[in-house]
């Protein structure tokens, strides 16, 4: 248990690093060299933990975000789930900016895309559960890929244009698409 305290704290250390210089330059211009030269920790250290700085991004999104929309329960309250992306965006204004500025969009789409279709999946498979009904494979492996296609577009364009968006509209939108897509899936029985 102390190892894994200690993992996570080094690897908090090193995201907090990465944060703090993201407000001063921009992503692509930051190295490991500079990320373990102001944390004051070593070049193995980092390696140890990180594959790289994008697999550091990624544990950071989904340390701070994904997996604490895992927590949530996605079938009866994804719209407290959406806030909340849509709050954390908010508050990572500047990190958000710096990653998509530096890789583009559909690099940034790929960090959330297995995240998404694993948390799509399991709101289809409540709604299966819910109506008592059975849904083709292939259907729903389809449509956890169609909407994880979709939310994190969607999100990603929000992040980057939410001062032409109202947020409570998006959040109105995206539910109403939920909805439909939930009360729907009932139709496809095998």
């Amino acid at each position: 248990m102390k190892h894994e305290i200690t993992t996570y704290n080094t690897k908090k250390l090193i995201s907090n690093t990465l944060k703090a210089l993201m407000r001063t330059k921009p992503f692509s211009k930051i190295t490991v060299s500079e990320i373990i030269s102001t944390c004051k920790i070593n070049r193995k250290t980092f390696y140890y933990h990180f594959e790289d700085i994008f697999a550091l991004v990624k544990w950071m999104f989904e340390e701070e975000a994904i997996e604490v929309v895992k927590h949530f329960n996605l079938f009866m309250d994804y719209e407290s789930s959406i806030r909340f992306v849509m709050q954390y965006v908010d508050e990572n204004d500047y990190i958000i900016s710096c990653v998509y500025d530096s890789i583009g969009r559909d690099a940034m789409k790929h960090f959330f895309y297995a995240d998404f279709v694993s948390i799509v999946t399991s709101v289809i498979d409540a709604a299966v559960d819910k109506y008592d009904k059975k849904i083709d494979p292939a259907f729903k492996v389809y449509v956890a890929k169609f909407y994880a296609e979709a939310l994190s577009g969607m999100l990603i364009d929000w992040a980057k244009e939410r001062d032409k968006h109202d947020r409570e509209k998006v959040v109105g939108y995206l539910t109403t698409i939920i909805d439909l897509a939930l009360k729907s899936m009932e139709i496809y029985d095998q």
